[in-house]
This record gives structure tokens, C-alpha cells and sequence, in this order.
């Protein structure tokens, strides 16, 4: 179902019924992506999974600013008040772990409970946001100059889905189609409005959360495991789970074991 959300059409998949639990998946996602997840958690929630702007059938405008972190907070915030809900518990994936993080770092009181899957908030110093800004400005040039299958084809390839080589066909397949599904406007902005280069970084703010956190990395996915590790020691009521031999995005790599660690989660009071 299509959302007027801060000015903007956000295509929001809502099935189920019993405690709202919001999903936020990654860049080059869409809400498709949590589709064997869902199967197993409409029966006991309601499942509000939500294409990010510039992913799936959301809008993607040529202006940059409803991409910025902040404009898209504030359509979570919005989607919430039109849905009538006082809490939600979270799950974001990646980029849309970056979102979750913000979200409830702007709305505490909103979230109940937090799952982070190889997300990070941010990056810490003014060197490195400029570096990263700069690459993501880049890779958003090659992606409007060549098209969206010469991305996809790189972005595949890239390190922190090497892992993904080893998933049946038909998986790697999917993902694939998802990726392909995107316009070239949609993830060019994405990336200059809301990639980690431009994101405020959320570092010093982490001891602000209070609300139970799970923290999701795989053990392949070393970079993310080190910022999980750090990330724990700060947020004052986080867990952390590694899974064996799995990569960047566990809810493709190892449904079953992500659904057992999340229901877990959830249900503990």
C-alpha cells in the first residue's frame, strides 16, 4: 500500500497481526527482502515492511533532499502516526540499520526494541565522512553514466558479498532481480542523501539508547563484527550474536538461524 510520507509515495507491505515490528532493509533492497522472514513472524506480529525512498516501488525524486537521514526519519515518524502506533519494535539491515539506529535515537519513547544487523552508526571523524562522501559521490556517477546492470554486476562483486557466492541459484537469483529492479535516480540519490559519508554520526549518542538492542553480524563480515564489538560496549542495553560462517546480510545467508535469534529476542520481557 502506497504512504504520503513527508512529502513523498512510500510503498509499505503490512501483514499480520499482533505487536507492530517495523523492517528497514539495505541499500539496493526492498521490502522483498525480508519475504521468508515475514512467513514466519506474521503470526505473531504485525509486519510493517517499508521500501526505503529511492528502493522498490517507493518514489525516487530528482531533489536530494527527502534522501537525507533526517527527511527519512521523520516519514518513519510519520508512517507511525498514521498507523496509529505508540511503539514498534525495529529491525534494520545495513543502510536500514543506519535508519533504525537514527530513528530511535530521534524517537526513544517509540521504540520498544531494537535489532541492528550489520549496521553501523556512522562513521566518527570529519576525515573519514569527507573520504566516504567523495567514494559514494563517485559510485552515484557511475551508476546514473552506465545503468543499472553494469552496477549491479560490480556491486555483486564487491568483498562484502563474497559470501553470497556460496547461496543456491535460485537465492542468488532473487537477490539479483531485486537488485535490477531500482532506477538509476533512486540509488544515485540514495547514496549522496543518506549514505554514510553524510550521515551525522551517531557514535557519541549510543549511550543515549536505553531500550534492549540486539546486535547481528556474521563472522565472515569482519569490519562489521569489530563495529558490533565496540558498538556493545557503549549502548547500555545491547547483546550481540555472531553467526558462523555467514556474511554481511544474515537474513538471506541463514533465515532460520535470524529468525530463531530475532523471535528470542522479541519474547524475552
Amino acid at each position: 500500500m502506497m504512504y504520503q510520507l513527508n512529502g513523498v509515495s512510500y510503498y509499505v507491505h503490512i501483514e499480520g497481526k499482533g505487536e507492530p515490528l517495523l523492517l528497514l532493509h539495505g541499500f539496493t533492497g526492498s521490502s522483498q527482502t525480508w519475504r521468508t522472514f515475514m512467513k514466519k513472524f506474521v503470526k505473531d506480529y504485525q509486519v510493517i515492511a517499508v521500501d526505503i525512498i529511492g528502493h522498490g516501488q517507493s518514489a525516487a525524486p530528482k531533489e536530494i533532499k527527502p534522501y537525507s537521514m533526517e527527511a527519512v526519519v521523520e516519514a518513519l515518524h510519520e508512517l507511525l502516526q498514521q498507523l496509529s502506533l505508540s511503539q514498534v519494535n525495529v529491525i534494520g539491515y545495513s543502510m536500514g540499520g543506519r535508519l533504525a539506529l537514527s530513528f530511535a535515537q530521534r524517537y526513544p519513547h517509540l521504540v520498544k526494541k531494537l535489532v541492528l544487523e550489520s549496521a553501523s552508526p556512522g562513521l566518527k571523524t570529519r576525515e573519514e565522512q569527507k573520504l566516504r562522501k567523495e567514494k559514494d559521490e563517485q559510485l552515484a556517477s557511475r551508476i546514473m553514466k552506465n545503468g543499472i546492470e553494469e552496477f549491479v554486476n560490480f556491486w555483486e562483486d564487491i568483498p562484502l558479498f563474497s559470501s553470497q557466492k556460496q547461496l543456491p541459484s535460485h537465492v542468488q537469483e532473487a537477490v539479483r532481480k531485486e537488485r535490477l529492479s531500482h532506477t538509476e535516480i533512486g540509488l544515485s540519490n540514495s547514496l549522496k542523501g543518506m549514505g554514510t559519508g553524510v550521515q551525522p554520526s551517531l557514535w557519541e549518542k549510543l549511550d543515549d539508547l536505553l531500550m534492549p538492542v540486539l546486535l547481528i553480524t556474521g563472522e565472515v563480515d569482519q569490519k562489521f563484527c569489530l563495529i558490533s564489538k565496540e558498538m556493545q560496549t557503549l549502548i547500555p542495553n545491547a547483546t550481540s550474536k555472531i553467526i558462523l560462517g555467514t556474511g554481511h546480510a544474515i537474513h538471506v545467508e541463514q533465515p532460520e538461524i535470524f529468525g530463531r535469534i530475532v523471535s528470542e529476542f522479541l519474547a524475552t520481557t
